[in-house]
């Protein structure tokens, strides 16, 4: 599939270029102090990630003074599998070079199905971050050329932890976790119980 700059006026639907920010010694802390494995492993929440200086400024400046956490998104990927949103714009900081399949929240159909084809894809460059709005579409990111890739995700405190009840009803049936409602391709390796909703090819890059 094509894959786009993030300069590119398309990507504006999707989110945008963080500036103002210095990420460099968090894309440094991934580089050097996060696992990089053959498989894709995402920690919502590091310790080390969230002791560096750019914490604060990424609360403040980002959030508006709401709690955050830090976290990483790891490993080698090529397929699109699922994708997933938020009631809140997620930040990924690139410490390599990552591609992001991105969709709108806006095509979902009413039976919350949601047409591949309209996924597009975006290279982010090292060192660079992108905020991801709440009706972005997206899940793991992917490596360049087979490549691995290291990525930060920021998000609001406890996204992504496990729920402490049932949701089944309508969109409430897509919860997977806290402040994360996820759509699968049937051939994404989802867990039982995941809703599959994808149509279409499972797009790989």
């Amino acid at each position: 599939m094509e894959i786009r700059q993030i300069t590119d006026p398309a990507f504006r639907k999707y989110g945008r270029v963080v500036q103002g920010i210095d990420f460099s010694g968090l894309t440094e802390a991934l580089r050097t102090k996060t696992p990089l494995g053959e498989d894709v492993a995402y920690e919502p929440s590091v310790a080390g990630l969230e002791e560096l200086p750019v914490f604060g400024e990424l609360q403040t400046k980002a959030y508006g003074e709401l709690p955050i956490q830090i976290g990483y998104c790891n490993g080698k990927n090529r397929l699109l599998n699922a994708l997933e949103y938020h009631r809140s714009s997620e930040i990924n900081v690139a410490g390599t070079d990552a591609i992001l399949m991105l969709g709108c929240q806006q095509d979902i159909t009413d039976e919350f199905t949601y047409d591949t084809s309209l996924v597009e894809a975006f290279l982010v460059p090292a060192g660079t971050a992108v905020e991801l709005y709440a009706t972005t579409l997206h899940y793991a990111p992917c490596g360049v050329d087979g490549a691995g890739f290291r990525v930060a995700v920021v998000l609001p405190k406890d996204t992504n932890l496990p729920l402490e009840e049932g949701h089944k009803d309508l969109e409430d049936g897509l919860l997977a976790a806290r402040n994360k409602w996820l759509i699968g391709h049937p051939e994404g390796g989802l867990p039982e119980g995941s809703h599959i909703g994808l149509v279409g090819e499972n797009l790989s890059v």
